[in-house]
């Protein structure tokens, strides 16, 4: 005789018979079925995000706008009236000499914004130009060069 789908059984002893709860006093839970006496937990449609009258999760989390890009890059910003105060004879410029007369922190990346004149030749190499910036270097017979 072939098995078939039908006469598969489950193990002796591996099912039990539900038990049901709420049905009076003389089942297994009845009564209060196993919801304590009283209270919100023991009513029917209790919402599962209810936590007994303290103050909710949502409630309790900031509420936050938008996000913070993990992966932005802050530039040290230097203007043009900057390098012209700061380096009045003009020449090669790059990030140590900004850094020494105190212009940006070290260990960061600097960006040369277009603010400002220009009447000395100089030679700034920095990670980022702005568009003006670049235009007013190369009128003062400069250069920028990105690093």
């Amino acid at each position: 005789m072939t098995i078939k789908l039908h006469h598969l059984r489950p193990a002796a002893g591996s099912k039990s018979t539900k038990i049901r709860v709420g049905r009076g006093e003389g089942g297994k839970r009845g009564k209060t079925a196993g919801r304590g006496t009283k209270g919100t937990g023991a009513r029917k449609n209790v919402p599962a995000r209810f936590e007994g009258g303290q103050m909710p999760l949502h409630m309790r989390l900031p509420k936050l706008k938008g996000f913070t890009n993990r992966n932005r890059v802050v530039f040290q910003v230097v203007n043009l009236r900057d390098i012209e105060r700061l380096f009045p004879e003009g020449g090669q410029i790059g990030i140590p000499e900004l850094i020494a007369k105190g212009a940006v922190r070290k260990n960061e990346p600097v960006k040369v914004l277009g603010d400002g004149n220009l009447s000395v030749k100089v030679e700034i190499s920095a990670n980022k130009f702005t568009g003006s910036a670049k235009e007013k270097i190369a009128a003062a017979g400069g250069s920028a060069t990105e690093v």
